[in-house]
């Protein structure tokens, strides 16, 4: 017989709420060593900087690139000094001597002050070196082997020092990584924009052949025996050419563009601003993007006309003033339109 107390509890237990437990939460901790992100393990061996001091980077750069380049010419001479030596111009005085070393240097001093790593400045020392062995492949009857080797050691007489010294830069370290990644490393892109560069540099010296250059060739390139390689050139006979060149431009001015970062524009006002502030708006307003394009087409046009001007009318026997300004005013204007054809391209 159960108890008033039994019947009591039963209804209770009966009436009472379910019991919902709030759930438990388990933490577990594990020690791990230090994890790196994988921005910074793609990117480890290629920023490490050198720790010798920043007073003796420079000098060092200047000395391994001059040693590479004679080791290089000492250990290749019977193929690419020798067939040279025929068309080749004495440096007779010193302020020969000194226009060629003291360019030399600043064009490795450019490069280096202006926070350039060695595929830039790789690329900037094609595009400046090309046109005076050029010169002698189409005039001079040079053979091709000796060319190639010469730029080959020039190359690399640049890339290595800069290379060793200081890392590579975002843009060819970890391409995945930077803003437009997605153009900068897109197969398709790479292929039209330096078949347009290559295109550009192609028609530019395809026009000069066809207006002002042959005179200038025959007037004061005292040395030439025939000018039959201008106008035997056709647009695609200069492709192999120019493609090289082309894609040398798209790596110094194209891909570092878009991998710049987009920047906020400085507000101005029209009413308010001052006339130095219009003027400045006006020449230098424009995106962080568009300025990369302008800063280095504008280098490429300086550094490869005066390097043109300067080997082709120092180191070429019979080359006068107005023939190397003729001959290097071709790659200046070749620069200039294929960095408006790139940033043009950038813009879209």
């Amino acid at each position: 017989m159960r108890t008033r107390k039994q019947t009591r509890a039963e209804e209770k237990a009966e009436f009472a709420p379910p019991d919902i437990s709030l759930p438990r939460v388990v933490t577990i901790t594990k020690t791990e060593g230090p994890t790196v992100s994988p921005l910074k393990r793609d990117t480890a061996p290629s920023s490490t900087r050198s720790k010798l001091p920043k007073m003796f980077q420079f000098p060092l750069v200047v000395i391994l690139s001059f040693a590479l380049s004679q080791l290089g010419y000492s250990l290749t001479w019977s193929y690419t000094k020798a067939p040279l030596v025929a068309h080749a111009r004495p440096l007779s005085t010193w302020a020969d001597w000194g226009l060629i070393v003291g360019w030399r240097v600043f064009e490795l001093a450019l490069g280096w002050f202006g926070n350039y790593d060695g595929y830039d400045i790789t690329a900037l020392n094609l595009l400046s070196s090309g046109p005076p062995l050029y010169l002698l492949f189409a005039f001079y009857e040079t053979p091709p082997s000796a060319l190639l080797a010469a730029i080959t050691i020039e190359t690399l007489a640049t890339y290595i020092p800069f290379r060793l010294l200081r890392p590579l830069s975002k843009e060819h370290a970890a391409p995945d990584t930077v803003p437009n990644a997605e153009i900068v490393t897109d197969r398709p892109i790479t292929l039209l924009t330096t078949l347009l560069a290559g295109a550009i540099y192609s028609v530019t010296l395809f026009f000069a052949y066809a207006t002002y250059l042959p005179e200038y060739l025959v007037v004061h390139l005292t040395s030439l025996r025939s000018i039959a390689s201008a106008h035997e050139a056709t647009y695609v006979g200069l492709l192999p050419v120019t493609l090289v060149l082309g894609f040398a431009a798209r790596a110094f001015v194209f891909t570092p563009a878009e991998a710049t970062p987009p920047t906020r524009a400085e507000p101005f006002d029209p009413a308010a601003a001052t006339l130095p502030q219009t003027v400045r708006w006006n020449f230098w307003g424009w995106s962080a993007q568009t300025k990369v394009v302008i800063r280095r087409t504008a280098l490429l046009m300086a550094v490869s006309g005066a390097n043109t001007f300067l080997q082709t009318r120092l180191t070429v026997q019979g080359v006068e003033t107005p023939g190397a300004v003729a001959w290097s005013s071709v790659w200046v204007l070749a620069a200039a339109v294929t960095g408006l054809g790139l940033g043009a391209v950038g813009s879209v």
